[in-house]
């Protein structure tokens, strides 16, 4: 069946689509052919718990590495201070520390500082 909409006296039948009316049950909301701008699916707020939850077993694994990377300086530094003594050197080279202390200082701002004291004490009196 064909159908043809007039509006007046100039109207033509090709100038107007028929549109046939929607199934049961659908509409220009649920009809993605019909709908010109469907509203964005509501994001669901993350859980603040499962949040903190998250972000602390990755601080637990970071400080887990830290304590392996602080354990292996610890071991080269104790290397380097046993061969220098070995070689007639003092075992601690203070312009050695005082770079060491630049470049934490650097990076970090004066908490690096502090940061790297400890790390020099930790990784000095071993030998």
């Amino acid at each position: 069946m064909t159908t043809h909409l007039t509006t007046g006296p100039t109207s033509h039948a090709a100038d107007h689509t028929p549109t046939a009316p929607a199934p049961a049950g659908v509409s220009k909301l649920t009809d993605p052919a019909r709908a010109q701008d469907p509203a964005p699916e509501p994001v669901p707020e993350p859980d603040p718990e499962a949040v903190i939850d998250q972000a602390r077993a990755g601080i637990d694994a970071l400080d887990a590495e830290i304590v392996r990377l602080v354990r292996e300086r610890m071991a080269l530094s104790e290397r380097v201070q046993r061969t220098r003594m070995a070689n007639g050197g003092r075992r601690i080279s203070l312009a050695r520390e005082n770079a060491v202390l630049r470049r934490w200082r650097h990076e970090l701002g004066e908490p690096g500082t502090t940061l790297a004291m400890t790390l020099l004490e930790l990784c000095r009196g071993r030998v």
